[in-house]
């Protein structure tokens, strides 16, 4: 492999959208970065995977969010956020999408 080839080679890899895991969206704590907020909210009546696209869209468009991760097995939606949000945005989001904001997870 000449010095060329492999500079091409490298700089693929690291021009990838996907994680040194292999995934689009790795919400590992270096994606969650220093000064965020990660969130753990519970909300009920998630059932399937459209029902996490669904809560995951609306609470992603409040402003200063960065990572959303719904899962409808436990209820629990995972915000991660540049600074605090304020409850009610993320309720009204929550309700938006057709399900119900419990509460922060314990």
């Amino acid at each position: 492999m000449t010095a060329e080839t492999e500079t091409k080679t490298e700089a693929t890899a690291t021009g990838s959208c996907c994680s040194p895991s292999g995934s689009c969206h790795d919400s590992s704590a270096a994606e969650a970065g220093a000064g965020t907020v990660t969130t753990v909210y519970q909300v009920s009546g998630m059932t399937c995977g459209h029902c996490e696209g669904a809560v995951s869209g609306e609470v992603s468009e409040i402003a200063g969010v960065t990572s959303v991760k719904a899962v409808a097995s436990t209820g629990q939606v995972t915000v991660i956020s540049e600074g605090p949000l304020d409850d009610e945005a993320v309720r009204a989001a929550v309700d938006e999408a057709g399900y119900e904001l419990v509460g922060r997870a314990a």
